[in-house]
């Protein structure tokens, strides 16, 4: 008796351990079988779906993997798997032997969906980009959208933007960026023709990043505002967008709007994107010190991000201070860093903030002053000392940085006496700016909670219920999906 309950007890783990863990393989199929699902329905979520759980495998895709799901989903000798299958490299025998014997069970798809091959070329081309195979990943992007032009299909806009964005990177890991403007302007002009929104944001970011990538700042601005507006669909793309609109309007000097699309972006952007919000963040801090505002320390504070905007932290330091000398050393100090992030022409630009905020300390101090002393003071290294600090402090007068008279006579700077500040209407403007701020929240506070008319006399059926409940459940776990997606 005791004998048949122990080999009961011993026989229990071995059933629990005997279900198996689906394979990346067995994942892959699903895919497919949900691209198949999509595209018989037309239901583009579904693709969309299947494209977010392929970049969560990504990590685990590898040669025999990919070469065991080209058998399946493709028909074997048919010419896009001999195109796919070459970028592939020969697996060794043992990896064959398995991958013989997982496929030998498998009946091939007879139909094949474009949806289905396009996303096949998607598969390679992540493989070939993480396994740095760029000249490979070049010429098997410029196949795939190639094959891609030729398709008018709306279940096919998701897996293309995709290949646009790739397309774009291989190239640009090779240094060859310039080579595909003009078949990005192209496709551009193909996807309004067809009105594939996604295609049509992903496209325009692509050839901003492109412009910029060369500096053509003028380009991407003409580019930019004749390009046609609507909503837009993917959050990604609306953050680059917003990053490079950024960009352009901080070259064009336009700071204030530069640092409302920075400080946006930076804040839509997912936690995951590290990379792209320490991008913001370092060129927002250079705008908002071009704007002759001092960034709060808690943004150089920020979670994994301390060390990639320390450069920036000491050189929003020496401009708080007004020391031109320590600028000048902050900048040279890490010259390399600034170079890198193409803020090096923007740092330049902020040597005159840096002089005004030391003016501004020095006339504060000092009642009188002569203009050799400021010289000295600014640490100004030039031939002519004395009469550069004449023409920095008359400058400064004129634009109202400081209150003073130049006595060029006695060659000193007078400064007048500071009057009290609560006697003008400063405090009375920002008083009423904060309340209007105040009042427009509330108003859009009393809109949110309006309810449609007659909703209270609608009685909602059981069916209905479970079917809303069931569309809020699949619309939670797709944002928190989209939230999850690479940047």
């Amino acid at each position: 008796m005791t004998q048949d309950l122990e080999m009961k007890d011993s026989s229990t783990p071995t059933n629990s351990a005997s279900s198996p863990v689906p394979s990346t393989l067995q994942h892959l199929k699903e895919i497919a079988s949900l691209i198949e699902t999509g595209s018989y329905s037309k239901e583009v979520r579904r693709i969309a779906r299947a494209v977010r759980l392929t970049i969560a495998l990504r990590r685990k895709l590898t040669a025999s993997i990919i070469s065991s799901f080209l058998d399946f989903a493709l028909t074997p000798g048919s010419e896009a798997h001999a195109r796919l299958s070459a970028y592939l490299p020969k697996e060794d025998d043992h990896d064959m032997e398995v991958d013989a014997a997982t496929t030998a069970i498998q009946t091939p798809v007879k139909h094949l969906l474009p949806e289905l091959e396009i996303y096949c070329y998607l598969l390679v081309l992540l493989f070939l980009i993480d396994q740095k195979k760029y000249n490979e990943a070049k010429a098997c992007s410029s196949e795939s959208i190639a094959w891609v032009k030729n398709l008018n299909r709306r279940t096919l806009d998701v897996i293309a933007s995709r290949l646009y964005f790739y397309y774009s990177y291989s190239y640009e890991l090779t240094g060859d960026l310039a080579e595909i403007r003009g078949n990005l302007l192209a496709l551009h002009r193909i996807a309004t023709l067809r009105h594939d929104e996604l295609g049509q944001e992903t496209l325009l970011n692509l050839l901003l990043r492109n412009y910029l990538h060369y500096n053509l700042y003028d380009q991407a601005e003409k580019l930019r505002s004749k390009a046609p507006r609507f909503e837009a669909h993917s959050n990604q793309q609306f953050c680059r967008y917003l990053f490079y609109l950024g960009k352009i309007r901080t070259i064009q000097l336009e700071y204030t709007d530069a640092k409302e699309s920075l400080l946006q972006a930076a804040r839509k952007a997912p936690v995951a994107a590290r990379g792209f919000r320490i991008q913001c963040n370092k060129w927002a801090v250079i705008v908002r010190l071009l704007l002759g505002e001092i960034p709060e320390r808690t943004v150089f504070m920020q979670k994994q991000m301390e060390k990639a905007l320390r450069p920036y932290f000491e050189l929003t330091n020496a401009v708080r201070i007004g020391d031109l000398e320590l600028f000048r050393n902050t900048a040279n100090k890490f010259a390399t860093t600034f170079s890198a992030d193409r803020t090096h022409n923007l740092i330049v630009r902020l040597r005159h903030n840096v002089i005004r905020t030391g003016l501004r300390n020095i006339s504060i101090s000092y009642s009188r002053i002569s203009l050799a002393d400021v010289a000295k003071k600014l640490r100004l290294n030039s031939a002519n000392p004395l009469a550069d600090a004449e023409s920095i402090v008359s400058k400064a007068i004129r634009d109202g940085a400081i209150d003073a008279t130049l006595d060029h006579a006695n060659g000193w700077m007078v400064s007048k006496e500071t009057g009290d500040i609560y006697s003008s209407n400063e405090p009375q403007l920002a008083f009423n700016s904060r309340i209007a701020f105040c009042l427009n929240m509330h108003n859009e506070a009393v809109r949110a909670l309006r309810f449609p008319p007659n909703t209270h006399k609608e009685k909602e059926s059981a069916e209905k219920r479970r079917e809303r409940q069931q569309q809020e459940q699949e619309l939670a776990k797709h944002i928190a999906e989209e939230d999850d997606d690479d940047f």
